[in-house]
């Protein structure tokens, strides 16, 4: 893993989500380098050696209260790039922001959403929302 590359890079860290390989393939389908990375293994060192333009984190069976959930430190949100978090990554970063998990009604369909505070990525959206 050469650090000297000059093409843009987007860092999956894999959380054992099943769907993993699939959101790494789905962004070089956009013409953008994946390189995916156990949640282990990325530490705050290897990421700023990457220097990916985006980390995603991927989904995983875990809960985020579970006594050895995996995780990753807080300075992934430091870096100063985007950070996107799906199924457990998103739970993960909503826990390290302060956030609380709850459980839902269910996992699949539409889910209400509710903006509390406005955004330009939310232009558009209504205060409450299903998506």
């Amino acid at each position: 893993m050469s650090s000297s590359r000059s093409f843009d890079r987007v860092l999956v860290i894999n959380f054992s989500g099943q769907y993993t390989h699939l959101i790494a393939r789905r962004v070089r389908e956009l013409s953008v380098y994946s390189e995916i990375v156990n949640y282990a293994e990325a530490s705050q060192q290897l990421v700023e050696e990457l220097r990916p333009r985006a980390v995603i984190l991927s989904g995983g069976p875990s809960s985020i209260y579970a006594e050895n959930a995996p995780k990753v430190g807080s300075w992934i949100l430091e870096l100063g790039i985007p950070v996107l978090g799906i199924c457990y990554g998103h739970q993960l970063i909503a826990s390290m922001i302060g956030g609380r998990v709850e459980r839902g009604l269910g996992e699949y369909g539409k889910t209400e959403i509710e903006i509390v505070e406005r955004d330009p990525i939310f232009n558009g959206w209504n205060s409450r929302e299903f998506v």
